[in-house]
């Protein structure tokens, strides 16, 4: 089997580079079509200050499986972090703008943080697991739903992570479903 040829390097960076400008240029579509601001006063009593939950995703990304935690500091920043117990043992933290739609209690959001991992990789040369450590930046866009008559709360989001210790990668197919439970403002 032949090894990992430059010109299949160079193919799958092309790649990524188009699948980001393709994301920036959604993302600008979606950013001009709702990004004036929605006065949405039928979604009285659809807020919460904070929620906890669990986030299910793909195994690609560092920051896997995890339990989640947000916490609006107002109307429409939130913080949300991420304890990951999948392998590698991952933490993150994401800082969030929320912004309303027409319909009660949906509203998109973005936003950008970083994430810590630690795991357990197969040396080749040493022939043996070695510890692993990971740190990266991540960025995040997605909808979230706040349930009116029950304390739960759910999103789907797209959350492309970009490693940067102990391997320079980006991982675009990060996908992600949380549900949590909602504490009143």
């Amino acid at each position: 089997m032949a090894p990992f040829s430059l010109t299949t390097r160079k193919h799958n960076t092309m790649k990524k580079i188009f699948f980001t400008v393709f994301c920036i240029i959604c993302f600008g579509v979606i950013n001009s079509t709702f990004g004036q601001e929605v006065n949405n006063t039928s979604a009285i009593g659809t807020d919460y200050k904070t929620a906890v939950g669990i986030r299910l995703s793909n195994n690609a990304p560092i920051v896997g499986n995890a339990i989640t935690l947000k916490h609006f500091l107002n109307d429409k920043t939130a913080i949300e972090g991420f304890f990951s117990f999948s392998d590698p043992l991952s933490l993150g933290a994401l800082l969030e703008i929320h912004k309303p739609l027409s319909t009660p209690g949906l509203r998109w959001f973005y936003g950008a943080g970083a994430y810590l991992g630690f795991g357990k990789e197969y040396d080749v040369n040493k022939q043996r697991n070695v510890n692993t450590n990971y740190f990266g930046g991540q960025g995040v866009v997605g909808l979230d739903y706040k349930f009116a008559s029950v304390p739960i709360n759910i999103s789907l989001d797209w959350k492309p992570e970009l490693n940067l210790i102990s391997d320079i990668n980006f991982e675009p197919a990060a996908i992600g479903f949380s549900a949590r439970f909602t504490f009143p403002k």
